[in-house]
């Protein structure tokens, strides 16, 4: 009998948790702001090529094949840092 009422009340804090991951969900996501835009353009340097992006509302950074990270300003679209990474 103990078992079975355990097993009824840990199913429904299961459920109820669920529940309110799936509410938290739908409230936080669709609050983020406008959404970022890709950029038309990005102009990479000579025999670079990309593998990864990511960006911010003030920034865009590629992350090229050569182990480069080429971060430009998003206003302009101009190369303002490259960060070489080290691999061990």
């Amino acid at each position: 009998m103990f078992l079975r009422r355990l097993v009824t009340t840990l199913t429904a804090v299961m459920i109820a948790g669920l529940v309110i991951i799936i509410i938290l969900f739908v409230i936080r996501l669709p609050s983020q702001g406008t959404p970022l835009t890709f950029p038309d353009v990005i102009t990479l340097p000579a025999g670079a090529v990309a593998v990864g992006y990511t960006q911010t509302p003030d920034w865009v950074a590629v992350v090229t094949d050569d182990d480069r990270v080429l971060v430009y300003d998003r206003a302009d679209m101009e190369l303002v840092q490259t960060i070489t990474l080290t691999t061990p």
